[in-house]
């Protein structure tokens, strides 16, 4: 029987196990990557312009938790890799299992649209091709958000976004300057830090708008995603009362620091990760500094009275979401916030499906391969999906818990406790096998595009 043809789009380190997992499975795809080659973000410079990597950026996931399952990373990388390492890896995958020939290589995608019952795929080049389905795997961190509304006033310095910065002299030298860093999130942390070493930035303020608990890489002698061995079944309470003892027991308060403490516990904001900061802040290379009130020239007043003279200014304030080739009257993620069952499938949208669209507590690729094998499965008939008012009323319970757990903001609508989604997605595939099992193996779509686009 034919299975549905399928459209991925981006080869990425979301991208990269969809492919693996539809060539395995025998479904007929095609997967356009914009750049010249996989990895995505992770490719430093890459020709696609979209990458937010850095010269020194390093994983803050270790490499046992980053890694495919069915690809471990090699056992001489570091816990936390460079970048370089990363991108090489996903080299290295693609070629073991010889798929880089499916992939079509600078080639995007201009726009998806539904027409005749398929997906009607417009790409860049003007080229049209038909598909009975569309995984999107184009990944979150790439379009940047900049404070709306901005702050009052204006800057006579330097200003950009962190997801241009590549290192201190590009794409302003800093050398010798005078810089705010906007941010509490890891980029912000390792920008500051490396501003902050002497010989770098002559002064760096790190401004927030609230605190937040900064973890080292490394707790109880182990990468800090290892160091707290509870399985997924012990409940959330319990796995933050422990990790806020232990905390505090290694690292201590944050008010010790200059740091505005928390106004959440542990686990209720995305983490924020560096081994540096602490010590950055403890020798005055870094100045903690609240958030900015306005813009005045060549200086800058923060909401505390403070004003300072700077020379620059890095926006350290997160991405929005965005699908470039959905028309935003169809499909958008407005405020950052896109429902999915299972951050998966849009119960409304047959024959769609994303992979990589969350934020973990953790590394997406383990997650990314596990949504690509029960995508697989979906697509030939092997684990269909549950009736989509069953699926809208488990994601609204999800989301009440994710709201309520959270601090409200747009960096919070789509959260995933890594150990509880990776459970969560290999017992949606064994319920699917089962509903097969009992109801007969049907194909989520028809197979019209075929037939389309002869």
């Amino acid at each position: 029987m034919p299975l549905p043809r399928t459209c991925i789009v981006g080869a990425g380190s979301s991208g990269l196990p969809v492919i693996k997992a539809l060539a395995d499975a025998g479904v007929p795809f095609d997967c356009f990557e914009k750049s010249d080659r996989v990895g995505g973000n992770w490719v430093f410079g890459n020709k696609n312009g979209m990458s937010s990597a850095y010269r020194s950026l390093h994983i803050n996931t270790s490499r046992d938790r980053m890694q495919y399952a069915d690809f471990p990373m090699p056992r001489d990388y570091p816990d936390f890799a460079h970048h370089e390492l990363v991108a090489k890896y996903f080299d290295r995958y693609i070629d073991h299992f010889g798929l880089r020939s499916r992939i079509s290589f600078e080639t995007g995608v201009a726009n998806v649209a539904r027409e005749d019952g398929c997906f009607r795929v417009t790409l860049e080049d003007g080229r049209v091709r038909h598909y009975d389905a569309v995984i999107v795997a184009n990944g979150h961190h790439w379009d940047p958000s900049l404070p709306t509304p901005p702050f009052p006033g204006s800057f006579d310095g330097a200003q950009f976004h962190s997801h241009h910065y590549v290192d201190p002299s590009h794409p302003h030298d800093l050398v010798g300057k005078r810089v705010v860093v906007v941010g509490m999130g890891n980029s912000a942390m390792d920008i500051a830090c490396e501003l902050g070493r002497k010989g770098v930035a002559e002064k760096v303020f790190l401004s927030m708008r609230r605190g937040a608990w900064v973890i080292p890489h490394y707790l109880l002698g182990k990468p800090l995603d290892q160091s707290v061995p509870l399985p997924s079944w012990v409940p959330f309470r319990v796995k933050q009362a422990f990790g806020e003892a232990v905390l505090r027991l290694t690292v201590g308060d944050m008010k010790r620091y200059g740091l505005p403490e928390p106004d959440h516990r542990l686990g209720e904001a995305h983490p924020t990760i560096s081994s540096e900061l602490l010590a950055k802040l403890g020798r005055g290379d870094v100045t903690p500094k609240p958030n900015l009130e306005r813009l005045e020239g060549s200086r800058v007043r923060f909401v505390d009275g403070t004003v300072e003279d700077v020379d620059a200014i890095v926006w350290c304030t997160g991405y929005k979401v965005t699908f470039p080739f959905f028309d935003p009257a169809w499909l958008a993620a407005r405020d950052n916030d896109f429902p999915l069952y299972r951050r998966t499938f849009h119960p409304d949208e047959p024959g769609l499906a994303f992979v990589g669209l969350y934020q973990p507590l953790g590394a997406i690729m383990p997650l990314a391969e596990a949504q690509a094998k029960w995508i697989a499965d979906w697509l030939r008939g092997e684990s269909p999906l549950p009736a989509a008012t069953e699926m809208k009323r488990d994601m609204e319970r999800e989301r009440s818990k994710m709201f309520a757990r959270y601090v409200a903001s747009r960096r919070h609508t789509m959260q995933v406790d890594f150990d509880e989604f990776l459970a969560q997605l290999h017992d949606e595939r064994r319920a699917g096998q089962r509903r097969a099992r009992k109801t007969g193996y049907r194909l989520p779509v028809p197979v019209r595009a075929a037939m389309r686009s002869m």
